[in-house]
This record gives C-alpha cells, sequence and structure tokens, in this order.
C-alpha cells in the first residue's frame, strides 16, 4: 500500500459541496486528510461526507454563505478549538455573474461576485493566517482562471475579480515568503462544472475533462515537501 501523501493534514476547502471543490475534497481525503468542507448547501454537503466516508476519510462539515463576512470572521476562533491549526486552505469558491457589456452589468451583480471571488478570500486570509502559522507547513491554493489575464469581452465581472485574486494570492506570498507558508495558486482549465455550463450552455459536456482528472496537481502542491510560492500552476494535459 503506497503512503498517503496528506496524513493527518487538516485541510479546509471552500466550494465543496460539487465541482472541482467536491474532486479535490475527496482526493484530498484518500491521500488521509481531514477535510473540511464549506459551502452553502448542507444537504449537498452531506453527500460528499457521505462519499468521503465510504472511502475511510474523515470530513468536518461548515455550511456557510461566503458573502457572510461576520461568519468568516468567527472561523479561525472556532477551527483553532477544534484543531488547534490549518495545514491547507483550498480557496475554490466562486461565481460567474453576469455576461455582458460592462456598462449594462447590474451593479448588485458586480458587488455579489467580487464579494465571493476577492472579499471572502481575503476575509479568509485574515481569520486563518494564525492558525496557518501553527501548522509549521501550511499550503495555500486559491482557484483562478486564464480569463484573467486574457480579459475577454463581456466577463468583465469573473475576469477582473479573478485578476483581483490573483494580485491578492501574490501579496500574501510575498508577506509570508519568510515564513512557513506557501501561497499559490492553480489555473485548472475548462472542466465539466456547472459554472461552465453557465457560461457555454451549447457546449458538448462529453468533450471536456471531469474536476477529478486535475487534482494531482492540487495534493503536489500541498504536500509538506513543496516549496513552491506565489506562483500560477496549471494541470499537466
Amino acid at each position: 500500500m503506497s503512503e498517503l501523501k496528506l496524513k493527518d493534514r487538516i485541510a479546509l476547502i471552500t466550494g465543496a459541496s460539487r465541482g472541482l471543490g467536491r474532486a479535490v475534497a475527496l482526493r484530498f481525503a484518500r491521500e488521509g486528510a481531514h477535510v473540511v468542507l464549506l459551502a452553502r448547501n448542507l444537504s449537498a454537503l452531506g453527500q460528499v461526507d457521505d462519499e468521503i466516508r465510504a472511502i475511510g476519510g474523515k470530513a468536518s462539515l461548515l455550511p456557510l454563505d461566503l458573502a457572510d463576512g461576520q461568519a468568516i470572521d468567527a472561523l479561525g476562533p472556532s477551527l483553532y478549538e477544534r484543531f488547534g491549526r490549518l495545514d491547507v486552505l483550498v480557496g475554490n469558491a466562486a461565481i460567474l455573474g453576469t455576461l455582458s457589456p460592462l456598462p449594462h452589468i447590474p451593479s448588485a451583480h458586480w458587488e455579489r461576485v467580487f464579494a465571493i471571488n476577492v472579499t471572502a478570500n481575503w476575509r479568509l486570509i485574515r481569520t486563518l493566517d494564525p492558525l496557518l502559522r501553527r501548522s509549521g507547513a501550511a499550503h495555500v491554493i486559491f482557484v483562478t482562471s486564464g480569463v484573467a489575464r486574457s480579459c475577454r469581452p463581456y466577463w468583465a465581472p469573473y475576469s477582473v475579480s479573478k485578476a483581483a485574486l490573483e494580485a491578492l494570492a501574490k501579496t500574501y506570498a510575498n508577506e509570508t515568503a519568510s515564513t512557513s507558508i506557501k501561497v499559490n495558486l492553480v489555473d485548472p482549465g475548462a472542466m465539466a462544472t456547472r459554472m461552465r455550463a453557465e457560461a457555454y450552455p451549447g457546449e458538448d459536456r462529453a468533450t471536456l475533462p471531469p474536476p477529478d482528472a486535475v487534482t494531482g496537481i492540487f495534493v503536489s502542491l500541498v504536500t509538506t515537501e513543496n516549496e513552491a510560492t506565489g506562483q500560477i500552476f496549471t494541470p499537466e494535459p
């Protein structure tokens, strides 16, 4: 039997109820991590929890709306009481927003995308940084997208928010460069997810890789041996 790469590591994953977040949670659990599953839908989280327990893994559930800043702020103290540290944070949760010309985007849509895709991740950094510093070998991954750099027409809320997320992650990486915290981004590319279907409703999902196919890069980036920080990674084809 091969050695578990994430044995006894505590890993928090946002957007863990479906898509890439679910796939990463299952992969981490198979590798021995105790996964803390965060998403809004408790029922969907329960289904992922059942899958994890079926493979002999361990999970804790955190039903939480990332637009609720006060709830995020309370995460650090509550996780400290439960675990005393945090080894891994995967900031995966995001929303697409309106695909529309910039002048036509409702302000509420713009603000909601930034609340989830950017501000929530800043709040997670702020509340979880003390726990990450207690790990001794902490790793943070934020999920980005190529549209952060391509600036595709009509994708402004998502594109601009992901560009901001990249700046946020790289700034945190620079601020923690002399510590044991490593901060990176993963651009997973096109996958058969609900968000992809929202953006490309006529696309044949059978032509896209499932989220499970890109989880290897996440495992390699959060092993205790990984020293990379401040970089953007893409899965190998």
